[in-house]
């Protein structure tokens, strides 16, 4: 019997291969495929302004990358004790003026270099919901709980979202012909919007998205929101918020992306990889026994024929690890 629909997405082409890089940006969910990444050691510039949910705040960041323009004290505010930034996540945030500039530009440094280089950049779009600010109607990408009568909220229109993005995709484009554009809708509920709210957001970037596959060559669409919201379909795959999926949705959209985005020689390798960087998060009680020293020696061991094998990973985190414990 059948339980669920089936979804089949076609595969990415050309398909990722390990020595590809990648630029993440967006919601939440950008989280959780860039930490699967890293996992298995691929190269990655993950968020490089923070967690955005906008496809404008989206957009202004990646078209910053490409500029390079540096941050100054004129990009800053002070609000809650902190220097902040508008454009910048409150990871950005300090209680120096100088050393948040200091992280902005370095973080904005790191990703001109990977806007440039990365075979695939993944953008994935939260809320089609933009916040200006009332005063001189500057968009913000993150309110660093300022007062609410600050701000003017407003539903972007899919023209729009379209136009800002195919205008960023272009100006990437001009600076790395071999891109490869992987856009996602985030199936993380905007439950604050309200449940009608957050449907007509969602439907918005869907719509414009689609809209620049079919404009862009370049521009793949993969249904991570489609996976959750159709193909799972039951809150069991949600947190206690019943917003957020949980391990169980995040690992079978991860499972999905896998099978739809990376060429069988890299899956094979992924994983290898996987049981390296698993066995160095394992913490033993008794670590001078016999058999934990085996064990490590034989990670050591794996370690090396990989690198024999495929000198281009970066695993000098885990062989120093492993040789240090033995």
């Amino acid at each position: 019997m059948q339980f669920t629909l089936q979804l089949d997405i076609p595969p990415l082409t050309p398909a990722v291969n390990y020595t590809d890089r990648f630029l993440l940006i967006g919601s939440c969910f950008t989280e959780h495929i860039s930490d699967r990444l890293t996992q298995h050691k691929f190269t990655v510039c993950s968020n490089p302004h923070g967690i955005l949910f906008n496809p404008l705040s989206v957009s202004m960041s990646l078209d910053r990358y490409v500029s390079g323009k540096e941050y100054g004290e004129d990009d800053l505010f002070y609000l809650n004790e902190l220097w902040n930034s508008w454009e910048h996540h409150t990871r950005f945030s300090d209680l120096s003026k100088a050393e948040s500039i200091k992280s902005m530009n370095a973080s904005l440094k790191e990703a001109a270099h990977a806007v440039r280089h990365a075979r695939y950049i993944i953008i994935t779009l939260g809320s089609a919901f933009q916040y200006y600010l009332k005063e001189n109607n500057r968009p913000v990408s993150n309110n660093h709980r300022a007062p609410g009568q600050w701000f003017e909220k407003r539903l972007l229109e899919t023209a729009y979202i379209q136009q800002q993005l195919q205008q960023t995709i272009q100006n990437i484009i001009s600076v790395n012909k071999e891109v490869t554009f992987i856009f996602t809708i985030s199936p993380v509920r905007h439950v604050r919007d309200g449940v009608v709210a957050n449907n007509r957001s969602k439907a918005r970037l869907l719509e414009a998205v689609h809209s620049l596959c079919d404009a862009n060559k370049q521009v793949y669409y993969f249904p991570a929101y489609e996976l959750v919201i159709d193909i799972l379909r039951d809150y069991r795959f949600y947190d206690i918020d019943f917003a957020h999926p949980n391990y169980m949705a995040t690992q079978f959209v991860w499972e999905q992306f896998v099978k739809a985005c990376m060429s069988e020689g890299t899956r094979s390798l992924m994983q290898r990889v996987l049981e390296i960087t698993i066995a160095k998060r394992h913490r033993p009680r008794f670590p001078n026994t016999e058999a934990h020293q085996k064990f490590l020696k034989e990670c050591s061991a794996k370690v090396d024929r990989l690198l024999t094998e495929f000198p281009f990973l970066d695993l000098a985190e885990e062989r120093s690890y492993f040789e240090s414990m033995l």
